[in-house]
């Protein structure tokens, strides 16, 4: 089985650090012998902030580059010590123009098939020390990349792991808790749904409707999505089973 493992930027690196704990505990719940995992991470500029000394995202261009080119050697040096010894892992920096250039995105699976086949772990994340189109929110917060990113591996799964534990609607029993419901299953994503969602983390770019999209865009590409808390130590393991996160089912009939 192939599956795709976003991670934001919430989860990654809160405040500004990376949360290796976190990362390890993600890494730990996947079957290594049994399936092909590709991650999505985001986080290059969160990480790149504490090691240039800011308290605070920077609003400026040329400011987040220099984060991200700093960042991302933080990240990978991660990952690398988190797979050492189980996986060789490999940087993938990607910008739009590699699903929109039909040459660049033959390009681009070519090289993902051949690294899978090496049973090489992909580490993929946006361009953003040179694509400054990503910085200002081209993918999301990689919500969009993972999607793409599933749909050109054609994917069984993509799981988004953020900070909460799926997608909540607004509680309208009045005879009950007005606490907001955990939707378990969305089927079709309707301009409704996506009027629920709003906000966003003060250091990552996405939000729960920049990950309704990409469930949107993947699950019609025939992949099983779900949204997920990535703090739950099982959370990996019991999604693709239906039993945690918001689940949005493949629209071709793939099952």
């Amino acid at each position: 089985m192939r599956v795709v493992i976003k991670v934001g930027t919430s989860l990654i690196a809160p405040g500004g650090q990376i949360d290796a704990n976190l990362l390890r505990g993600v890494v730990d719940q996947f079957d290594l012998s049994r399936n092909e995992y590709l991650i999505v991470t985001s986080g290059a500029i969160a990480a790149g902030m504490s090691g240039l000394g800011l308290g605070k995202r920077p609003n400026d261009v040329p400011c987040m580059q220099a984060c991200a080119a700093v960042g991302q050697s933080k990240l990978m040096h991660t990952y690398e010590r988190l797979f050492f010894g189980k996986k060789v892992v490999a940087q993938l920096l990607l910008s739009s123009d590699d699903f929109t250039s039909p040459i660049r995105y033959r390009n681009l699976q070519n090289a993902l098939a051949e690294l899978l086949n090496m049973g090489v772990v992909p580490i993929v994340n946006e361009n953003d020390s040179v694509s400054v189109r990503e910085l200002v929110g081209a993918f999301g917060d990689n919500d969009e990349l993972s999607s793409l990113l599933a749909t050109a591996v054609k994917a069984d799964w993509l799981l988004l792991l953020t900070d909460v534990d799926g997608f909540y609607m607004p509680n309208r029993n009045k005879r009950r808790s007005k606490k907001p419901k955990l939707v378990r299953v969305v089927r079709k994503l309707t301009p409704a749904l996506e009027a629920q969602c709003n906000g966003k983390s003060s250091l990552g770019r996405g939000g729960m409707i920049s990950k309704l999209r990409a469930a949107k865009l993947a699950s019609e590409a025939g992949v099983h999505v779900a949204i997920v808390n990535g703090r739950h130590p099982q959370g990996i393991t019991l999604a693709m089973q239906g039993k945690t996160g918001t689940y949005f089912p493949p629209q071709d009939g793939k099952k």
